[in-house]
């Protein structure tokens, strides 16, 4: 089977998207490849109270296309063009999406958001039904461990 070079990421706005956008980057300039990042959007909400904003899938589309477009953008003031980005917006489950995008793909890439057990077992993880549905492997690219200081002495000295 003759490799096409292709990485799937999935970009949500977060930080973990970032790293996984700036991860997938790299390593396609590496494998002389091409990134599709792609964006899942739903509506599936309903909003209620005098604190929320009302919109609808139109604006829901719209907002997901505008964070995929400011992720490709800022990747390209972090990294420069070492490699083809394109982007794809498209509406549906998130899981869903990213395997249907990565099925030609050589690599499925996403970030890891570092959720508690309790959102865990509420709201699923993406990243594991990724993992269950794609039929190419699939990176998470971790939450970066939290740095503990185990000494009292100042860290900078003047």
């Amino acid at each position: 089977m003759e490799s096409n070079r292709l990485i799937v990421v999935g970009v949500d706005g977060s930080d973990g998207g970032r790293r996984a956008l700036d991860w997938a980057a790299d390593e396609a300039a590496v494998r002389g490849g091409a990134v599709q990042a792609v964006a899942a959007w739903r509506w599936d909400r309903i909003e209620v109270g005098p604190m929320t904003q009302a919109t609808g899938p139109v604006d829901e589309e719209q907002r997901a296309r505008t964070l995929l477009d400011d992720e490709i953008r800022g990747l390209f003031l972090r990294k420069g063009a070492a490699c083809p980005v394109a982007g794809e917006v498209v509406e549906g489950p998130a899981a869903d999406v990213l395997t249907a995008a990565a099925r030609t793909a050589d690599l499925l890439v996403l970030g890891s958001h570092g959720h508690s057990r309790l959102r865990h077992t509420v709201l699923g993880s993406v990243s594991e039904e990724c993992v269950r549905k794609a039929n190419c492997p699939v990176v998470v690219v971790p939450v970066p461990a939290p740095t503990t200081r185990t000494s009292t002495e100042p860290a900078l000295r003047g």
